[in-house]
């Protein structure tokens, strides 16, 4: 996954609604369709959802800066104020 996907999918809550609305879409296919081409489909997105936002899940990982990206830095006064020394 992307760094912004990581940083959408942090909140727990996120990661369980998908992985819900995925394995609702499979029992809706299973129950109601019976077409086994969509109950893979969604049975697929379910298994990835899974693997994905709870087995291989980094949720500790703190993302790096990009290149070119400005940084805060801990400076005393602004900008328009020159170093004391």
């Amino acid at each position: 996954m992307k760094e912004r996907d990581i940083n959408f999918f942090r909140p727990l809550w996120r990661r369980v609604a998908v992985t819900a609305a995925c394995a609702i879409w499979a029992a809706l296919e299973l129950l109601g369709t019976h077409d086994p081409t969509w109950i893979l489909i969604a049975l697929g997105f379910t298994a990835y959802a899974v693997w994905s936002f709870f087995i291989t899940f980094d949720n500790g990982a703190v993302s790096a800066p990009r290149p070119g990206t400005p940084q805060v830095e801990d400076k005393q006064g602004g900008d328009d104020v020159p170093p004391q020394a």
